[in-house]
């Protein structure tokens, strides 16, 4: 009864001011005569009156900054991936999805839709976002820098730093006076042309380097330290050089510009001795808050705004008073990865495309129409590479680097990504580089930024050390390689009793390599460092608590499936023990097993599972990632369901066919390993008698550790004694199709997939 009141109520309240609204607007036409207004032809049609309104709606300017900004997103990421997986900076791949959406592709291809998306009158908007972006941006790579780093290693790092900045700043500068006359702006004077070409020719981008060096597992080693030193050192001084350059360029000489650059020395002394050590004690007073409240935020976003104003205010550009804020942060790691990871996302994923585009915009490639003009910009790549590779190549040769490692830093320090985009920028906004020239330049820090990986490999190839080859041969000796690939450092100790339960009484002749991958984009330098400590530490306690040698491995990875398949494959080892990314222990059986992960329906896995293209339970527990390490992984691979596993003293080995003869193997190594007992259920082939055999030539070596069992024997009594479980991947789901609940109740599964070669 109270819900039809409730209704009828509604409806009375809903319909009849609804009708009172009515009749007081048709009452209300009445009031508009000898108003002058004019009634709407009826002539056009609905439709068109429709399509009209939303034309318009799109050029409004919320509505066309909206759409230009998706537009953006998707192809800056679509380009950034397929760099990433052809092994580059996706740097590199937003940098040229901003010049296809320019003039040089879009405009010049499609003009009528280049003029649509991207009217002149609508960049202002994007480009005021896009200096947001940066100055989030320069604030997080302010923050990226690890000063004491900077103090302890600075010695031989300060020469090459200094030298890979002087030596391409003079080439530029000598570059510039062949130049100038046909390629510089008219108006624009000769020294600040020259300095802002040199100053392009001698930028290292810091946040690419310290990619490159994570993914290629080198930020461990001295030359790792040595190159991120450089790269931090080259960063401070590089910008304080910008901003000097900024400075004589608005002033006009550098005598007028005298006052500007004092009270930027003013400006840095200040945040040095005054705010620095304000937000250090704040960052102590809440360095035990596991969150940053809002009024922290707010505070430290302060300091930014203020400082950017600052600089800009005083005429040497708010990217520097971004730099600076960054650089000042308390130094706590916590913290510093807290606020970066707040606002590093927005910056990186959502501002800075827009900065790549309104770049790309202004890279118009169509106006180096003429081969002299593409000599030049020959020229330039040549010059840019003398000076920075070259030169920092001898400093640290000078310095008593080797050959290997003085190139791996010419290299590398000759990176600029999208370092060189925000100088060039400036440059172009500042009216010092002219469209021409703009494009010329940012050619040339594509084609810099590509030749790294290449470069590196290169060098690798022809430098291999005596010493690398002599170990690669004497690790080769080692009769039984154990591979380990944890995703969670919790479970990673497990693995390593199953190793250790494979080979304890071989251990001279074994060796046993702990893998571990964290995303690239999901880990900052400045905690690589803990981050891989914190990682390793639980697998590390465990090897020693066994008495093992264990090879850690840490790297960053853009693939990490891609990546574990490489090592596996290429390592020779003869085992891979992994864990899996989610368990299937985890929630009901029945929403793993039809796709109900976390409430989410996977339609294709369902269908799958229901047609029977798939079977039931590995549809279900195994995941993307481990597919495909199993497709292409050559070796036995071995995939540990881990329930608290503790002794291997109890092993059960179900047996459901002749290609099964494998997991014998496993049982063989368990009993001179770890004293196992063994119990074998075999539903092979009666006629088979190869199986028959071998369980026959176990039972005569060690009579009092393996038996055979029959299927009646296992119930859930048996399963409660046994450690392990060592099943096929093939057959994984024969077992519990018996009894379903036993998967449930059943003890920790070593899921195996035998040797593909």
């Amino acid at each position: 009864m109270k819900k039809i009141r409730n209704v009828f109520f509604y409806i009375i309240i809903i319909g009849g001011f609804s009708s009172l609204m009515y009749w007081i607007i048709s009452t209300g036409k009445g009031l508009e005569n000898g108003r002058g207004i004019v009634t709407k032809s009826l002539e056009n049609s609905a439709f068109q009156e429709f399509m009209d309104s939303i034309i318009g709606n799109l050029h409004h300017s919320i509505g066309l900054l909206l759409l230009q900004i998706i537009i953006i997103i998707i192809v800056a990421r679509i380009f950034g991936w397929m760099f990433k997986k052809i092994g580059q900076p996706m740097v590199i791949g937003e940098i040229l999805a901003g010049i296809v959406l320019g003039p040089s592709l879009l405009g010049m291809y499609f003009p009528d839709v280049s003029e649509f998306l991207f009217p002149l009158q609508s960049l202002g908007n994007l480009n005021i976002l896009s200096q947001i972006g940066l100055i989030l941006f320069m604030f997080v790579i302010g923050m990226e820098l690890n000063l004491k780093v900077l103090r302890n290693k600075a010695h031989e790092a300060i020469v090459i730093s200094h030298a890979s900045i002087i030596i391409p700043f003079t080439l530029g500068v000598g570059l510039a006076y062949f130049i100038y006359t046909a390629h510089a702006p008219e108006h624009v004077e000769f020294s600040s042309f020259a300095l802002f070409i040199g100053i392009s020719m001698s930028i290292t981008a810091f946040p690419v380097l310290a990619r490159i060096i994570q993914e290629r597992g080198i930020h461990k080693t001295k030359l790792g330290a040595v190159v991120i030193t450089c790269a931090a050192a080259d960063d401070i001084t590089a910008w304080c050089l910008l901003a000097v350059v900024i400075a004589i360029v608005k002033a006009g000489s550098f005598v007028s510009s005298l006052y500007t650059i004092l009270l930027a020395v003013a400006y840095v002394f200040f945040m040095i001795k005054m705010v620095r050590p304000f937000l250090k004690r704040i960052g102590e007073l809440y360095q035990s808050e596991k969150n940053l409240g809002k009024s922290m935020v707010a505070l430290f976003f302060l300091v930014l705004l203020i400082s950017s104003f600052i600089t800009e205010t005083i005429g040497i550009h708010a990217l520097f008073g971004a730099f600076m804020a960054g650089v000042i942060m308390p130094s706590n790691m916590r913290f510093r990865s807290m606020f970066i990871e707040k606002i590093e996302d927005v910056a990186l994923v959502l501002l800075l495309p827009l900065f790549f585009v309104i770049s790309g915009l202004r890279t118009e490639i169509g106006l180096l129409n003429d081969p002299a003009l593409w000599g030049i910009t020959g020229i330039i790549i040549l010059v840019a590479v003398i000076g920075k590779f070259v030169g920092s190549a001898l400093a640290a040769r000078f310095v008593g680097q080797n050959w290997r490692d003085s190139l791996t830093i010419g290299t590398l320090m000759n990176t600029r990504g999208l370092m060189e985009l925000v100088v060039l920028n400036i440059g172009y906004e500042l009216g010092v580089l002219n469209a021409e020239t703009f494009a010329m330049m940012v050619i040339m820090a594509l084609v810099t930024t590509f030749m790294t990986g290449p470069s590196l490999n290169l060098i690798h190839k022809i430098f291999k050390t005596d010493k690398e080859v002599v170990n690669e041969k004497m690790y080769d000796l080692a009769r039984y390689k154990l591979l380990l690939f944890f995703r969670n450092p919790l479970k990673g100790p497990a693995l390593v009793k199953l190793a250790n339960g494979l080979s304890k009484r071989v251990d001279d002749n074994t060796s046993i390599t702990a893998i571990h991958f964290a995303s690239s984009s999901g880990l900052h330098q400045i905690d690589t460092d803990i981050y891989e400590k914190e990682s390793f530490a639980p697998v590390i306690a465990e090897a020693h608590s066994l008495n093992r040698k264990i090879i850690s491995l840490f790297k960053i990875s853009n693939d990490i499936a891609s990546d574990v398949v490489e090592i596996a494959n290429k390592g020779d080892h003869d085992l891979l023990l992994m864990n899996l990314e989610e368990s299937i222990f985890e929630g009901s059986v029945l929403g793993r097993v039809f796709g109900f992960t976390k409430q989410i329906i996977n339609p294709e896995k369902l269908i799958n599972t229901v047609t029977g293209k798939e079977r039931l339970i590995e549809n279900s527990l195994i995941d993307n990632n481990t597919r495909l390490i199993l497709a292409k992984t050559k070796i036995p691979v071995g995939i540990l369901i881990d329930k608290e596993l503790e002794e291997i003293d109890n092993v059960f080995i179900p047996i459901f066919n002749e290609r099964d003869e494998f997991l014998i193997t496993y049982a063989q190594k368990l009993i001179h390993n770890a004293d196992a007992q063994i119990s074998i259920l075999d539903q092979s082939d009666k006629e088979n008698h190869t199986i028959k055999e071998r369980i026959r030539l176990i039972e005569h070596n060690a009579p009092n550790h393996i038996r055979s069992v029959s299927l009646e024997y296992i119930n859930e009594a048996f399963l409660n004694k046994q450690n392990l479980i060592v099943i096929s991947l093939e057959n994984f789901d024969k077992l519990f199709h018996f009894n379903k609940e036993w998967i449930n109740k059943s003890t920790s599964v070593l899921i195996c997939s035998p040797s593909k070669v």
